[in-house]
């Protein structure tokens, strides 16, 4: 025989029963939303990795015809990767891989674009900075000085900044407007503290132009 609930049984029951009816639609909608969406993470995830194999492949192709001389295999690979892939590092190294080939192969037109791609769209602010110093002495070599300063203008993380004042001091100095040189190479000897080798290179550019960056033994701080 069946044994009867017990009258706290019945109304723990009734409770639910309420609750469920009250509450019962909102509780599934969210289920259904949170699973929804650990699916769809999931889901973009597995495409995350798969874009990054892809690319990984492209980037060998890209690799493999720089260091074959492959020019025009070297622009399709390039292409392809920008094309198909811009949003991954890959596509900022093979830039930048591309732009350095084509400029040892005196192709200055792709080299120039494939920098200020990257300069623009690169994944990670390093390569970006990184392709404006690149893009900025490749405009400098075309005597498109204003062009250089005008690449230079924005901003760099302390990484790079030395590396871009030192630039400008040359463009300055080309352009003959040694003040203009002598603070901006002045402004790349302070920033570049921590590379010693480099930092002597602008000190003989400062001494050049009858500037000594070095404090004088002696003298009061």
């Amino acid at each position: 025989m069946a044994t009867q609930l017990n009258l706290e049984e019945q109304e723990q029951i009734d409770e639910l029963k309420h609750f469920w009816k009250k509450y019962g639609n909102v509780i599934t909608w969210l289920l259904i939303a949170v699973m929804g969406s650990y699916a769809a993470w999931n889901g973009y995830q597995y495409w995350q990795r798969q874009q990054s194999s892809k690319a990984s492949a492209l980037f060998d192709e890209v690799e493999k015809s720089a260091q074959s001389g492959d020019v025009a295999k070297l622009e399709r690979a390039w292409n392809d990767m920008k094309d198909r892939f811009p949003g991954t590092t890959f596509a900022a190294q093979s830039a930048l891989l591309a732009a350095k080939s084509f400029q040892m192969a005196d192709k200055s037109e792709p080299a120039t674009a494939a920098l200020e791609w990257a300069s623009e769209k690169a994944s990670d602010p390093g390569s970006a900075q990184l392709a404006r110093l690149r893009l900025a002495n490749l405009q400098s070599q075309n005597k498109s000085y204003e062009q250089a300063l005008k690449t230079l203008a924005k901003p760099f993380d302390p990484a790079f900044a030395g590396l871009a004042a030192d630039i400008q001091g040359d463009i300055h100095a080309v352009q003959n407007k040694p003040q203009d040189a002598i603070k901006a190479y002045s402004d790349a000897w302070r920033q570049l503290e921590d590379n010693p080798e480099y930092r002597r290179l602008v000190a003989a550019k400062l001494n050049a132009l009858g500037v000594n960056p070095e404090p004088q033994k002696g003298a009061s701080p």
